[in-house]
């Protein structure tokens, strides 16, 4: 006897073998986006860049600052463009086109001669960055909704991060060894590494999401801001926390290498340092849905604010080679920040504008970032690295509390 349920014929996939096959190739994407996470922030060229920068190129703190702010205005341009294309040609898409062309920008590297050559290959790399941006998060996020695991949302996006933050170990670990030996074979590895992330995009499947645009496509994207600015006030806290808090750990990555240089420590040690570093984001990203389990979100958001004070008073008062372990601090506050922060905002965007109303906070962030880079760069080179991060690090007890009373209040509000 045949099934109710069952197809008449055997080579015909009825509509319940369908879905299971459908959610199998979602949880797929899972372990494939670990990968792909693993391998976007696999930099062999991060822990030295810094100094490549200053040595081989000849750039100064303030030429530095100037060029990361010009790639966050390559991302501001197409920060939302990209996360708008992301949602309306699939993800899939998006992700192999940003791996073409982070072979593409750090190939550009292996020929840089000078502050022309490395702005190419920056824009190149931040237009790759911006079309990452928001759509990795959001294909993981419409994937397990699709397999009905949206509800663990946070531990599998502290899974991705921590696995990102691993992979930048790895590829730190020995960077200052390659440098040493030979300073172009960071970046030629760095290469190789984006041809593999390109043939894994192929493997990923694009999930069934809602599609309803009758609107101009300028209406659309304004209609998006207004929601996520205007509109939902919970969004709105959730990403002006997220993106202060974000800023307050983008900074000193810039300035950790001088001023590791500054106290003496070996050139040989940052590999390994900023593998700690990287390792530290990790830990505490895999941990961060649990972190936040036990404190509640009130004892989460103090814990993240009391990390970036002491590290900004840490680095800004201690003096001597181990003084960058309190960077460490500035870490783990990152790695149990995004998960917690980056559910509170998802939870509250819809399907359809997934990866581009991410991507607005990924705009407001790097338009932040392009306005104050240069002068906290200039600062850096007239007052010294140290006086900078005790500078951040007051203007950060001034800007935090405020945030997270909004935060808290709306969580409240929602009955979070």
């Amino acid at each position: 006897m045949r099934s109710a349920g069952a197809s008449p014929f055997p080579f015909i996939i009825g509509p319940k073998c369908f879905i299971m096959l459908t959610m199998t190739s979602l949880r797929r994407n899972v372990p494939l986006l670990y990968a792909f996470s693993f391998l976007q922030m696999t930099l062999f060229p991060m822990a030295v860049i810094t100094l490549f920068w200053k040595d081989h190129i000849g750039l100064s703190l303030s030429q530095i600052l100037l060029l990361q702010s010009i790639f966050a205005v390559a991302m501001v341009v197409m920060e939302y463009p990209s996360g708008y294309i992301s949602d309306r040609v699939g993800y899939r898409t998006a992700l192999t086109f940003a791996s073409f062309l982070g072979i593409v920008g750090w190939g550009f590297y292996t020929v840089a001669t000078s502050f022309h050559d490395v702005l190419i290959a920056e824009i190149l790399l931040g237009i790759s960055t911006s079309f990452i941006s928001g759509t990795d998060s959001a294909l993981l996020y419409e994937s397990l909704k699709g397999t009905e695991e949206e509800p663990a949302y946070a531990r599998f996006e502290g899974r991705s991060t921590g696995f990102g933050q691993t992979g930048e170990a790895a590829g730190a670990l020995f960077a200052g060894v390659l440098y040493a030996h030979y300073p172009l074979l960071p970046f030629i590895l760095q290469v190789g590494v984006w041809v593999l992330a390109l043939l894994l995009t192929r493997g990923l499947t694009e999930p069934q999401r809602e599609r309803n645009h009758q609107i101009s496509h300028l209406q659309e994207a304004l209609a998006s801001a207004r929601y996520v600015f205007i509109e939902n006030r919970r969004l709105r806290a959730a990403i002006l926390l997220s993106i202060a808090l974000g800023l307050s750990s983008f900074y000193p990555v810039w300035l950790i290498q001088p001023y590791m240089r500054d106290a003496g420590v070996p050139l040989a040690s940052f590999g390994p340092i900023w593998a700690g570093a990287n390792l530290t984001v990790a830990i505490c990203a895999f941990l961060s849905h649990r972190v936040r389990a036990f404190l509640g979100d009130r004892g989460m958001v103090l814990l993240l604010v009391l990390l970036v004070w002491g590290g900004f008073l840490g680095l800004g008062l201690a003096a001597g080679v181990w003084g960058f372990l309190f960077y460490y601090l500035l870490t783990a506050m990152r790695g149990m920040k995004g998960p917690f922060l980056l559910h509170a905002a998802q939870a509250e965007i819809p399907s359809v504008n997934r990866a581009g109303m991410l991507s607005l906070q990924s705009l407001c962030f790097r338009l932040l970032f392009a306005l104050t880079g240069p002068l906290v760069g200039k600062y850096a080179d007239a007052r010294g690295v140290g006086e900078t991060f005790r500078l951040l690090g007051i203007a950060f007890v001034l800007i935090l509390p405020p945030l997270v009373y909004l935060f808290l209040k709306q969580r409240r509000v929602a009955g979070r």
